[in-house]
């Protein structure tokens, strides 16, 4: 059987001292933001605070500056990421291109499609992806939304669903079938799709079971797109979307989905918990510092520009246990129900929490996928 290694992440007193700064500033910024709004953690949509993370050179951080970028290190980039997922901070309009879609371009993107980078940098340019399809769901070499080679690019049709802020967004990234369905691995490419000059394509809402709007349903009718919207070469699109799937399964983001509710657990249980209170918050630490511990190892190797997804796959899969494992002890812990518009912050964070905790095993992989991935990189299948 292989093993998993997740290295020690380098020492970076620079991360330190920006802590320090995010810190300061998120204090100010969010003064006024209840708990119930902080539990949105990133599926908050806020286009004026994206603009002020873009102007203190927040996001595009590990960027060459030549693309709007400030070269600064994984690490803090992701202290960055950590701090505002702690705190609450509405990140999500700019989340995925900083975190995914801006560094798929600037890897394999032409000179013309780099040009999109700086917007990025700047918090004024949202991407979604187009991966998950009806009756597909995680299993990504199935996809069945086809792009066809016309005169001067192609024409695709098909339906991406599950499609988060896609409503909100300037651009997807498209994953579709450009080859054989025979081929699986090798006849799929991507595209960058601008969703505001594409004729064909229609995007359409999926409300919550809490009212929220944050999922589309994307459908492409004959839509057109340029030759210049293939994004690197035909047919690798596998080998890309592999290893932007490092990037959008080990940050932070897939352990702190339910921190808020934590912190509001702990106050809740007060200074002198209950033995099972005081053993339930202990154990939950020691899993986040646990996870922290590797989340910041695949920073660390994504900074030395290794592909840690085996090490991803597994810091999402149990990320996620975590994050829907709060909610349940905190059920038990505290005797308040569960009340999205009650004024008392516990019970309303604690209903938020609970409605969404589901999708925390489904976004960015379905449980059992990614536990294949991680048997095959154990040998084990």
């Amino acid at each position: 059987m292989n093993a998993f290694t997740f290295p020690p992440p380098p020492p970076s007193p620079e991360a330190e001292a920006l802590r320090l700064e995010v810190r300061h500033f998120l204090r100010v910024e969010l003064a006024d933001r209840k708990s119930v709004e902080k539990a949105e953690s990133w599926t908050g949509m806020d286009a004026d605070f994206s603009r002020t993370m873009g102007q203190r050179g927040w996001i595009g951080m590990t960027w060459p500056k030549q693309h709007g970028g400030h070269e600064r290190s994984s690490l803090d980039r992701y202290v960055v990421q950590e701090e505002m997922l702690a705190a609450g901070a509405p990140v999500a309009l700019h989340w995925i291109a900083d975190r995914q879609s801006g560094p798929l371009i600037l890897r394999v993107g032409t000179d013309e499609q780099k040009k999109i980078l700086p917007r990025i940098a700047a918090g004024e340019a949202f991407f979604c992806i187009g991966m998950s399809e009806p009756d597909v769901g995680s299993d990504l070499a199935s996809v069945r939304t086809r792009a066809a080679k016309v005169q001067g690019g192609y024409v695709v049709n098909g339906t991406k669903v599950w499609t988060s802020f896609a409503h909100k967004s300037h651009y997807m990234i498209l994953f579709c079938r450009t080859g054989a369905a025979e081929e699986r691995h090798g006849g799929v490419s991507q595209f960058l799709v601008d969703l505001h000059a594409t004729p064909g394509l229609t995007i359409r809402p999926i409300i919550a079971m809490t009212g929220e709007h944050h999922f589309n349903e994307v459908v492409f009718e004959d839509a057109f797109l340029p030759e210049g919207s293939l994004l690197g070469r035909e047919g690798d699109g596998w080998n890309q979307v592999t290893s932007e799937l490092a990037f959008e399964r080990s940050g932070p983001e897939r352990f702190l989905s339910s921190f808020v509710l934590f912190t509001e657990l702990v106050r809740a249980l007060g200074p002198d918990p209950s033995d099972a209170g005081a053993m339930a918050i202990g154990r939950l630490t020691a899993h986040m510092i646990t996870l922290r511990r590797l989340s910041r190892s695949v920073a660390g190797m994504l900074q030395n520009g290794e592909n840690p997804a085996l090490q991803a796959a597994l810091v999402k899969d149990l990320g996620a246990l975590v994050e829907q494992e709060i909610p349940e002890i905190a059920r038990q812990l505290v005797d308040q129900e569960p009340d999205a518009k009650s004024t008392q912050a516990f019970a309303a964070v604690l209903a938020h929490t609970m409605m969404h905790a589901p999708s925390f095993s489904l976004r960015g992989g379905a449980r059992e996928i990614l536990r294949g991935i991680i048997a095959r990189g154990l040998g084990l299948r």
